[in-house]
């Protein structure tokens, strides 16, 4: 028996079926290596509902948070400072073991990295569009190392021992989203995207192609972008500015006023009257603040000598009743509280202390190491192993990619802590390694 009932926060209509039903009468009771539920997520015919601003939800989303990255100031200092500092990040690639299998593994991996057509760190600033989109999808494209002679640039490489190497890993723009396509459970399939300046339908599959996400949660492939909980904030900001801006014009023009007989505004189209009355109209737009300022009110006297028609301006008092400034900074300090670079406000506040300027920059710090960890997972749960694949390399253990901190190491506080465990006699040289990074820091 099926049952209707509302439900949710938002007025949902929910059906689910009531019938009895025991643990061993389920006809899902087959295997342990089958998946019986699903993630949960909404969605139908490819396309992802769970947003519940209809403003954010789907390709509308994308051209909002489009404009929020390329059209505010200070959300594109956040977002510029994220780039340039996980640009920074150094990548390495370590192997499970010393032996030589895994040192040439790591060789290899590493060659792949450098052997590319794009740079790595040009390719990191591509995937770290998922933190405006919510996601980030990008497509592998190998090639045959047959060397740097090779005319057929899908084979070009710097090295000549035949291996399959990356050639390339591309976005797929998020503008030329369409939809996605799901298995039973949930999971992702591929990716439809219609591409300019052909605008054909493209079908990714996902097995040659690496998804990058700012949360997993529900296995919903598009994430959620940082800026989603900025939204509101930024909204209400631009239109403060706005209005800040008009008030300002106002208070610096007035507003223009003509007055014209009532008849002439009633007149027929194409009178002399209708045509005085239209060039008033224009008069009044023509004294621009915006297209459509000024007013046209009637007028009329009689014939003893009072006037029949007026222009003026309209001039503002001139005083506000809001501080602008105030409500516009407190919006601002908002839209950078969600990725915790708040610490950009201060000294244009006035206010801070260098102690605080550490404490917000290092929180700031440590988030984008796990952005920057959260890429390297996924080439090492899916790039790497595909990768090896192709060219039937069986390791017990793959090599795996890994990114150096983002916030460096403090010299005071590294010097103090190797002369208080020297004290304790921790021995740290000889040591070529540990002599190499106390150079490189």
């Amino acid at each position: 028996m099926t049952t209707v009932v509302p439900g949710g926060q938002y007025g949902d209509i929910f059906a689910y079926d009531d019938t009895p039903m025991d643990l061993e009468s389920a006809p899902n009771k087959t295997s342990p290596l089958e998946e019986i539920g699903a993630t949960g997520v909404k969605r139908a015919a490819g396309m992802i509902d769970e947003e519940f601003l209809p403003a954010l939800r789907g390709r509308k989303a994308i051209k909002v948070y489009r404009e929020m990255s390329l059209n505010d100031p200070i959300i594109g200092a956040m977002l510029f400072s994220i780039e340039k500092l996980v640009r920074q990040v150094k990548w390495t690639v370590t192997g499970n073991d010393s032996s030589p299998e895994s040192a040439d593994a790591v060789k290899f991996v590493e060659e792949c990295m450098e052997d590319m057509s794009h740079t790595w760190d040009d390719m990191i600033s591509e995937i770290l569009s998922m933190l405006v989109y919510g996601f980030s999808w990008h497509e592998i494209v190998y090639k045959k190392r047959v060397g740097p002679w090779e005319t057929d640039p899908k084979n070009k490489s710097k090295f000549t021992d035949g291996r399959i190497g990356w050639r390339k890993i591309p976005i797929r723009a998020q503008e030329t989203h369409l939809r996605w396509i799901f298995d039973e459970s949930g999971g992702v399939k591929g990716y439809v995207q219609i591409p300019p300046p052909y605008y054909k339908t493209c079908v990714i599959p996902i097995d040659r192609s690496l998804l990058f996400r700012t949360g997993t949660h529900k296995g919903n492939p598009e994430g959620i972008s940082i800026l989603r909980t900025a939204y509101r904030p930024w909204f209400f900001k631009k239109r403060l500015e706005e209005f800040e801006a008009i008030g300002v014009e106002r208070d610096l023009a007035g507003m223009p006023v003509a007055m014209v007989p009532s008849a002439y505004m009633k007149a027929a189209e194409g009178t002399n009257e209708n045509k005085v009355y239209k060039s008033f109209k224009k008069m009044v737009q023509n004294v621009r603040r915006d297209e459509h300022e000024g007013l046209v009110l009637p007028l009329e006297y009689d014939e003893k000598g009072k006037e029949l028609f007026r222009f003026e301006l309209m001039s503002a008092g001139g005083s506000k009743t809001f501080d602008t400034n105030a409500l516009i900074q407190r919006y601002e300090q908002r839209i950078l509280m969600v990725a915790m670079a708040d610490f950009l406000l201060l000294g244009h506040e006035g206010t801070g202390s260098y102690a605080m300027h550490v404490d917000k920059t290092g929180i700031f710090r440590a988030a984008l190491n796990t952005i920057t960890e959260a890429i390297a997972d996924t080439f090492n749960r899916h790039a790497i192993p595909r990768l090896f694949q192709l060219n039937d390399w069986k390791l017990d253990e793959l090599p795996k990619i890994s990114p150096t901190n983002v916030d460096p190491p403090n010299l005071a506080e590294l010097a103090s802590f190797m002369t208080s465990m020297a004290g304790l006699g921790m021995q740290f040289f000889p040591d070529p390694d540990m002599e190499k990074f106390l150079r490189e820091v």
